[in-house]
């Protein structure tokens, strides 16, 4: 059973309400994203808060958003941003992401995406955990966030997304169809030379030449962590 909390350097998660907690791929997501010059920040689907509470810490001047669809879930990250030092520059919304653009908000400097992504796999017997996980349509597809993201990006906006690598195939070409383009490529994988689990793609509206590097979790064949991981979450996990 997961952890009803998890506690970082700076802040904590309570995730008792949210069906997806925090995990691994996210956080690297949430410290590895360039979030440089960003004044304005959106995390999209939200859950526990966890991407919103890292680019608050990450970018001290930024004011950050979040959308999320489930009611229980968002609450919790309300509180959770509630509680954290950089409450006064976050702000969680309980909304679908059509009805948030239906709000026209600014535009955003980078949006940040960790989005349900089994689209043809068995689905859960938890609802909360099945929006969390899967594309549907009345929950966020592919198409709808990269849509968003083309109408609200600045023009030198990027928007970063976490998925396993067929899913992103699926993702970039949708993002293709709305001008916007690969940048960047982190693979995470376990191990060096193990297979890739994730992506994590980021995405400008200027065609250009990808760059790809790869991330281990783990030093190779040992638990422990990877100097390179344990320099990326350094400033957020407590065993660094």
């Amino acid at each position: 059973m997961a952890n009803s909390y998890f506690q970082f350097k700076h802040f904590r998660i309570e995730q008792q309400a949210c069906a997806m907690k925090v995990c691994t791929d996210a956080c690297v997501l949430g410290a590895a994203a360039d979030l440089s010059g960003a004044a304005r920040i959106l995390d999209v689907g939200t859950g526990t808060g966890l991407l919103a509470l890292m680019a608050a810490q990450r970018n001290p001047a930024a004011v950050v958003e979040a959308v999320e669809l489930d009611a229980a879930a968002a609450a919790q990250a309300a509180e959770n941003a509630a509680r954290s030092p950089w409450a006064s520059r976050l702000r969680v919304h309980a909304h679908s992401l059509s009805h948030y653009a239906a709000a026209a908000p600014a535009p955003f400097d980078h949006i940040l995406c960790n989005p349900p992504f089994f689209r043809d796999s068995l689905r859960s017997p938890d609802a909360a955990r099945t929006t969390a996980r899967h594309t549907a349509p009345d929950t966020l597809s592919f198409a709808e966030l990269a849509q968003f993201a083309a109408r609200f990006l600045t023009p030198a906006g990027r928007l970063t997304v976490l998925l396993p690598p067929p899913e992103m195939l699926h993702f970039e070409r949708e993002a293709a169809r709305v001008g916007l383009f690969v940048a960047d490529r982190l693979l995470l994988q376990h191990r060096p030379g193990s297979k890739v689990l994730r992506h994590i793609t980021r995405f400008g509206r200027q065609p250009q030449p990808a760059t790809t590097r790869e991330l281990a979790i783990h030093e190779a064949e040992s638990a422990a962590y990877s100097a390179e991981f344990r320099a990326l979450l350094g400033e957020f996990y407590l065993a660094f």
